[in-house]
C-alpha cells in the first residue's frame, strides 16, 4: 500500500503543466480578460466556449495563453477527464496610430507627391488610394 502511494505522489509530482501561447504581432496593450476555469470536457475533446474579446478588445488581441494548472490536472484527474478545466488568458492589443491617407482622384503623379511631401513633414507613413 505504502509503495502504491509513493507512486502515485511521485507520478503527481511529475507531471508538468501545459501551457501553449499564440502571439499575434500586434503590441500588447494593458487590457487582460482571464478565464481561470474555462470548462473543456473529455480530456480537452470537448473545447471550453469561445472567449468573447469585440467589446473589451477594439484593436484586436495582442496574446492568447491557455495553461493547464496543478489545480487544473487535479480536478482532471479526479474526474477521470471527463471535466478538464483550463485557465485561458487574452491580452487585448494597444491602440494603433491612425494613417493618414490621400486619394489620387485620377491625377496619380500628383497624389504620390502630396503623400511624400506629407511623409516627409510628419515622418510617418501615408497610404495612397487610387
Amino acid at each position: 500500500m505504502r509503495k502504491l502511494f509513493v507512486g502515485a505522489v511521485l507520478a503527481l509530482a511529475t507531471t508538468g503543466c501545459y501551457h501553449a501561447t499564440i502571439e499575434t504581432g500586434l503590441q500588447p496593450g494593458p487590457q487582460t480578460i482571464s478565464k481561470p476555469w474555462a470548462a473543456s470536457f473529455i480530456y480537452g475533446l470537448v473545447p471550453p466556449p469561445t472567449v468573447e474579446t469585440a467589446q473589451k478588445c477594439p484593436s484586436g488581441v495582442a496574446k492568447v495563453e491557455t495553461k493547464l494548472s496543478f489545480l487544473n490536472q487535479l480536478v482532471g484527474g479526479l474526474t477521470f477527464g471527463i471535466y478538464t478545466p483550463m485557465e485561458i488568458t487574452v491580452t487585448c492589443a494597444a491602440p494603433r496610430a491612425e494613417v493618414p491617407t490621400i486619394r489620387a482622384n485620377g491625377d496619380a503623379v500628383a497624389a504620390v507627391k502630396q503623400a511624400a511631401d506629407l511623409a516627409v513633414a510628419k515622418g510617418t507613413d501615408v497610404l495612397v488610394r487610387f
